[in-house]
């Protein structure tokens, strides 16, 4: 059965999401939160059981009801989990799954009509969509020369279990943000690593206070208002030196090489033209923004990325990404749930007056 048309539909039950979905149901919109997963948690559930609450990367309390006692030892995968589900329980969202979003598409050529959500569990109408898929279902993998005839493991980040697995195997790890330098302090401790990077990684001595996250933020969302494809804010932050990174690096395990050349059956060829065996090569290469299911929208602009205002996508009001770009992180994504429903409130047919909000 097709369900009624709705003022909002939530693609994505992540923090993005039920931070949107929170302030959707408190100014009183109609709503319908679509998540793909089997449970809460959004990417959390898929993350690996050695990232523990105390080394994760922080974690904001969403809208309305703070985390629980965080117990430092737990997988961040179980308390987070458990977190969303309370919550998702406590507030009575409406969150609906497993349900996966095919296609967005307009149902019409009125530009304050309504959009067509085909799903899994069949079509839904809304006046507006607040995209939340974030960008773990689309891990990105670099190509490189000979990469086919390499005889070991290779496998991305979003399918790492543990270092044991890796035991009495030299592993290369190539990337320079959070989870290459964290899971090259895990796999260290257990077997002999090598590291490799485009860029020359930049790391940060000092704090990161709040005006280094705002100026951070401030240099995705001028890429993103320009319609180019978003860096992570990690990419403008640098990495934060802790003490189990130090210890990484007293061990040798954070020695940055440039990027090999070329992959030959039993390892890399390095930037200087000497050859380094490997059995195990772990892309820590970040993911990029599942955004497929938007593709009938032709919002991607000239610079390959989707122009953005604030949430809005500037050449679709009606389509707001949050999660993505300048709000990809914890703290990013909860404001910008309550500005893409600030937004969607001015939109012609909404029921509620709108409230001014600004998420950066």
């Amino acid at each position: 059965m097709i369900p009624d048309p709705t003022d909002v539909v939530v693609i994505g039950a992540g923090q993005a999401g039920l931070s949107a979905a929170y302030h959707l149901q408190r100014r009183g919109l109609g709503y319908a939160v679509l998540d793909a997963e089997e449970g809460p948690g959004g990417a959390w559930r898929h993350r690996w059981k050695s990232l523990r609450m105390a080394t994760v990367n922080g974690i904001s309390d969403l809208p309305g009801i703070a985390k629980p006692e965080v117990d430092p030892a737990e997988p961040s995968s179980e308390f987070l989990s458990r977190y969303f589900g309370a919550y998702e329980n406590e507030l009575g969202l409406a969150v609906h799954r497993p349900v996966r979003v095919r296609a967005v598409r307009r149902e019409d050529n009125n530009p304050t009509g309504l959009l067509r959500i085909e799903t899994s569990a069949g079509d839904w109408s809304a006046r507006a969509v607040i995209n939340a898929t974030g960008t773990w279902t689309r891990p990105f993998w670099p190509i490189y020369p000979g990469q086919s005839s390499f005889r070991g493991r290779q496998l991305h980040v979003a399918d790492y279990v543990s270092a044991e697995e890796f035991r009495g195997k030299h592993v290369i790890v190539v990337g320079g943000g959070i989870s290459a330098v964290g899971l090259l302090d895990e796999i260290s401790r257990v077997t002999s690593t090598s590291w490799f990077t485009r860029r020359e990684p930049v790391w940060r001595d000092a704090p990161f206070d709040a005006k280094a996250g705002h100026d951070a933020v401030a240099l995705v969302e001028e890429r993103v208002r320009k319609g180019l494809p978003p860096q992570s804010v990690v990419s403008a932050t640098g990495l934060i030196w802790t003490p189990a990174l130090r210890a990484a690096k007293d061990r040798g395990a954070l020695d940055r090489q440039p990027m090999f050349t070329a992959i030959e059956p039993q390892g890399v060829r390095r930037a200087d033209g000497s050859f380094l065996p490997a059995d195990v090569i772990l892309w820590a290469t970040g993911f990029r923004a599942e955004l497929e299911h938007l593709a009938p929208l032709h919002l991607r602009g000239p610079g390959g990325g989707i122009a953005m205002e604030g949430t809005q996508v500037a050449a679709e009001p009606r389509v707001h990404l949050v999660g993505y770009g300048p709000s990809s992180s914890t703290i990013g994504a909860n404001r910008a749930g309550r500005a893409a429903v600030a937004a969607i409130l001015t939109l012609p047919g909404m029921p509620c007056p709108a409230e001014q909000v600004t998420w950066g």
